[in-house]
């Protein structure tokens, strides 16, 4: 997708495309909107990582509270959006075994418990051992470090949701 293309989207076409890039907050793409023109995908990026650091604490946890449990209800219920559904798909929480869901359930369960938002990674970039062994690990952590490290996932997420809009028609999204 050219830059030009995105300058020169209207308010509503910019958050209708740009909007879920950040799970369910599409607030965030309609403040990024007034930052226009932009100079490039990095640009956009750099400017909706900044808008998220500008959030209070509250501000950042709200944002991660929009993410769904991994391997949970949602994806039980087909519920997800398209963007999780094919995430969590690819990283095969999907293909758990019975085993595996109690134990998923259990661990999101204490996540949740503990920090008050659910556990964030990008599906993506893991596999479901290895997201297992992050959820497990990552609840040792204490409530600062889990939300910067979880918002550092929402970036993650975020890039390679840019990345696909870019590389898709535009026009299908219209």
């Amino acid at each position: 997708m050219d830059i030009n293309v995105v300058n020169s989207l209207t308010y509503e076409d910019f958050v209708k495309i740009f909007g879920s890039v950040v799970e369910k907050c599409p607030l965030i793409s309609a403040a990024v909107w007034s930052r226009r023109p932009f100079k490039d995908l990095a640009d956009i990026e750099t400017h909706i990582t900044e808008f998220i650091h500008s959030l209070p604490d509250s501000g950042k946890e709200g944002i991660l509270r929009c993410h769904p449990d991994l391997a949970g209800r949602d994806l039980q219920s087909g519920t997800l959006t398209r963007e999780s559904q094919e995430e969590q798909s690819q990283a095969g929480m999907d293909t758990l075994d019975s085993a595996e869901i109690r134990r998923m359930y259990r661990l999101n369960a204490q996540y949740k418990e503990r920090f008050g938002f659910p556990f964030v990674i990008c599906a993506r970039l893991n596999k479901k051992a290895e997201i297992l062994q992050q959820l497990s690990e990552r609840i040792m952590n204490d409530r600062a470090a889990e939300r910067e490290g979880a918002i550092e996932e929402v970036k993650k997420i975020c890039s390679l949701r840019l990345r696909n809009i870019v590389l898709s028609d535009i026009q299908t999204k219209l």
